[in-house]
């Protein structure tokens, strides 16, 4: 056999059309993900994938869940924010709840990144919950 080289693949066309055909062919997720990511982008954030231990970031992003988890015995409000890229385990120590935070929630956080178990976490972040009317 000769080695025949093959035609490169065609590059996709970006018009109107493709976009659409991708979002219809696109799981509910995926679609949830790419509009998290360009919301993160337009407000200026930094992409959770992109953080690194120790950095001080501002993120942006959806609350997932949210639960009441004691650590060393010291209640602890645990929230894990997703920007359509990777999770974050924001933790405020000392709180039982937090008016405003809960699940489906989008928020602005900031702070220093910590690295825990492999997990990024964001300790006792600054944060600023966002409008209702925009979700």
């Amino acid at each position: 056999m000769s080695a025949v080289p093959r035609p490169e693949k065609a590059e996709r066309p970006s018009g109107r059309f493709r976009r659409m055909l991708d979002r219809l062919s696109s799981s509910q997720q995926d679609l949830e993900s790419e509009e998290l990511q360009e919301d993160s982008q337009a407000s200026g954030c930094t992409r959770i994938s992109d953080c690194t231990d120790r950095q001080i970031v501002k993120v942006t992003g959806t609350l997932r869940t949210v639960t009441l988890r004691p650590r060393a015995g010291v209640p602890a409000l645990e929230a894990e924010l997703f920007d359509g890229t990777a999770p974050l385990d924001v933790v405020w120590l000392g709180r039982r709840s937090i008016v405003g935070i809960e699940p489906g929630r989008k928020l602005i956080a900031s702070g220093r990144i910590a690295m825990s178990h492999g997990r990024r976490v964001l300790f006792n972040p600054k944060y600023e919950l966002r409008p209702l009317g925009k979700e």
